[in-house]
């Protein structure tokens, strides 16, 4: 019997999909007043399609049976409202913490819904935007190294001799120099390999900015892991951003921005130290899921699949 066969068969006769008090609905939203608790997450994910979904989680679901609390089409803040509206008001009054990103539609979605509950931004997704600044400083020289490049080859033709490009004692160019360190700035030295550390070593030596930078996000990432008391992380992080400020890079505006904004959010989360971890890895399920099924032709019935394993 061929796979179709047995889905269909399944979907018809096996399960009790039809019979799904969230059939009518479950493309444009589904809620599941139970799994309501006092730690949160909100997120959004997309399907094979390009759909935009909110979903809300219980982070004592620990992404099994009891995990989703709602699941919306959109992302959009009065459109998300009017459904999470339909919980309990009883039940929304008694969530603590909701950990969520930066999206100015998810904190008036919390601020509208969970009013009495204290918002904490993702740590991961403010050391991204510092480790996203950085790459954005590595390619802006990485172009000038190929304008360079074009230049001396053009230069080159021009004398009627063959083009010899300066190397490194790596063998790297100065544009395959800054290609292959995108790896290596990304992880702590003592995660380099060997080739990384050499490379990193001529990378540091050729531009003090990206090593004082790329220093910078590894401090960042040890307030986080190593403070545990908020008025502490409040006075490391102030001296930590009047050094990234001091740089005076437009590739570092946005996150000189997301501090002044989100100060308050990013340091709620020393009191209890919640992350957007459990809601990440919940859509990486979902991901790995429609893999498996090659996308998502019936919605609603792959929500309800969805829905059988983590609601």
């Amino acid at each position: 019997m061929k796979s179709k066969t047995l889905n269909d068969y399944y979907k018809e006769h096996l399960s009790d999909y039809r019979s799904w008090n969230q059939l009518s609905h479950a493309d444009e939203y589904m809620y599941f007043k139970d799994n309501l608790g006092e730690n949160i997450s909100i997120d959004e994910t997309a399907f094979s399609n390009g759909e935009l979904y909110t979903i809300v989680t219980n982070k004592d679901g620990h992404g099994k049976h009891g995990t989703v609390i709602a699941m919306i089409k959109g992302t959009k803040a009065d459109d998300v409202c009017r459904y999470l509206m339909k919980l309990p008001e009883g039940k929304r009054r008694m969530v603590k913490n909701v950990t969520l990103d930066m999206a100015g539609s998810m904190r008036q979605i919390v601020k509208r819904c969970f009013p009495y509950a204290t918002q904490i931004i993702d740590r991961f997704h403010v050391q991204m935007q510092m480790q996203e600044a950085l790459q954005e400083l590595r390619v802006q020289y990485r172009w000038q190294a190929i304008e360079q490049e074009n230049s001396d080859i053009k230069k080159a033709r021009a004398e009627r001799r063959k083009y010899i490009p300066q190397c490194f004692e790596n063998g790297d160019t100065m544009r395959q120099l800054l290609v292959r360190s995108r790896y290596l700035l990304f992880k702590s030295p003592d995660k380099w390999t060997n080739s990384q550390r050499i490379r990193a070593e001529i990378l540091f030596k050729q531009f003090d900015d990206i090593k004082q930078l790329y220093y910078l996000t590894l401090q960042l990432g040890q307030i986080y892991s190593q403070n545990y008391d908020k008025n502490v992380a409040r006075t490391k992080l102030a001296l930590w951003f009047n050094k990234v400020e001091e740089w005076n890079y437009p590739q570092f505006n946005t996150v000189i921005e997301t501090f002044k904004n989100h100060n308050d959010r990013i340091l709620n989360f020393f009191e209890n130290r919640l992350t957007n971890a459990a809601a990440e890895s919940f859509n990486a399920k979902l991901k790995s899921f429609r893999s498996t099924f090659r996308g998502v032709d019936d919605v609603r019935f792959y929500l309800y699949r969805v829905m059988m394993l983590y609601a």
